[in-house]
């Protein structure tokens, strides 16, 4: 007994002195450190953001990974309800790859890709497309900018139906082909009943099977769940 009262005591030492490193953290509800601030004044590890309704818009909660005072890897986002609304992925602050947004019921709505910067590869190889073909008739190097851009293929679906209602091609924020399916769900349910699986990421499957058949989800503050 003596022995596990002393590992608490060193425990709790240890997780003091962590602290002190910081210079500034919250507590959530159980008790875990996040939205830590650094000596070098830099976002580290666990945050939780949120941002309250403002002239007409809604407030949402978002909950991801912090590097080096930037977005990293799966970030979720809630409604201030607690409902999941979107899964949002970065790569050194920006959004890169598949993005989802959901209504508060569940129903995906919107899929995005996005190709975020790389600094390790400062000039991109574009192709220039001919006016109104589609067709690509050349090749230019051009600097990379340091943000997200538009890049591959973007859906949106119908709330109730799941259908399929528009889908976008994008390369490097230029709109390739634009087209509006007559009846081709991809995600969600269709006006006949079928549903197609979306490909979702192993953070995406695990929330929905810890959560499945609840309403209403209420989080406490702890990032993955």
């Amino acid at each position: 007994m003596k022995l596990k009262f002393v590992n608490i005591i060193a425990f709790c030492l240890i997780g003091l002195q962590s602290n002190a490193q910081l210079k500034a953290y919250k507590l959530s509800e159980t008790g875990d450190t996040i939205n830590k601030v650094d000596q070098k004044n830099m976002k580290q590890g666990k945050w939780v953001l949120r941002t309250e309704e403002l002239r007409g818009e809604p407030g949402f909660e978002e909950e991801g990974i912090f590097k080096n005072n930037q977005k990293e890897g799966i970030w979720r986002r809630y409604n201030l309800q607690g409902d999941p609304i979107g899964f949002e992925t970065y790569l050194r602050g920006s959004k890169d790859g598949l993005q989802q947004y959901y209504s508060p019921l569940g129903e995906l709505i919107r899929e995005e890709n996005w190709r975020g910067f790389n600094p390790d590869a400062p000039y991109d190889t574009i192709a220039v497309y001919g006016t109104g073909s589609g067709e690509i008739i050349d090749y230019k190097i051009v600097k990379a900018e340091p943000y997200s851009v538009k890049h591959g293929i973007w859906r949106y679906y119908e709330p109730v139906t799941g259908r399929l209602y528009k889908t976008e091609e994008w390369d490097r924020n230029n709109l390739v082909l634009p087209n509006t399916p007559k009846a081709a769900p991809v995600g969600g349910k269709s006006l006949g009943g079928v549903k197609k699986e979306v490909a979702k990421t192993p953070e995406m499957l695990e929330w929905e099977k810890k959560n499945k058949g609840k309403k209403n989800v209420i989080r406490n503050g702890q990032t993955g769940l």
